[in-house]
């Protein structure tokens, strides 16, 4: 991989939309522990969190031509939550698997239904990926380097040769579209600062 670790995440990706299968490796191998690691927050499971990943990466290589990726980053970390929704939704609807993951289960008495819990939590977070789409596409990339990406305003303002205020007025306006899309200013406010923490 001797060069490819070097080259930023948008170079990588020009490379395995061109077929290039070395490019490849190495967004496998830069991003596969964090991929696995946000679905293993969910599952703990982590025969069902490798599958997740290799499955994830697989599509990423055979829909390559047809992908549009603005950052490679937020585009994994939404799909390992997507994979881990459909994965939490097929437990739910099976009582066999429910009963041999009991890992899913949160000893808290208070907490019925966990599972039910993190489904409307991923769903959630799945609608304000699909909300985003929405958005101008610069307001998006902004919005995607702040709050996935945990990028200052300075920094993004730096990084893709606009001032702090453009950064800033760009933020805000996805956030007030988010929040009109969404009718809950508590539950967005929330979501952020989970974002913030990625």
């Amino acid at each position: 991989m001797l060069g490819y670790d070097k080259l930023t995440d948008n170079e990588l990706w020009k490379l395995i939309k061109q077929h290039d299968q070395k490019a490849f490796r190495a967004l496998f191998d830069m991003y596969w522990s964090k991929v696995f690691t946000t679905a293993f927050r969910y599952l703990k499971d982590k025969d069902a969190c490798t599958e997740i990943v290799n499955d994830l990466f697989l599509n990423i290589w055979n829909k390559r031509e047809q992908l549009e990726i603005e950052s490679l980053q937020a585009y994994l970390t939404s799909s390992a939550r997507y994979h881990v929704y459909k994965k939490l939704k097929a437990i739910k609807t099976s009582p066999l698997e429910l009963v041999e993951n009991y890992d899913l289960l949160d000893d808290k008495a208070d907490n019925a239904n966990p599972i039910d819990d993190k489904i409307k939590y991923l769903d959630l977070e799945n609608r304000i990926d699909s909300y985003l789409t929405a958005l101008p596409k610069r307001c998006r990339e902004i919005f995607i380097m702040s709050r996935k990406e945990n990028l200052s305003n300075d920094e993004i303002a730096q990084k893709l040769n606009i001032s702090k205020r453009t950064v800033e007025n760009q933020l805000t306006h996805a956030l007030k579209h988010l929040r009109n899309a969404l009718k809950d200013l508590s539950i967005i406010l929330v979501l952020l600062r989970i974002m913030d923490n990625y």
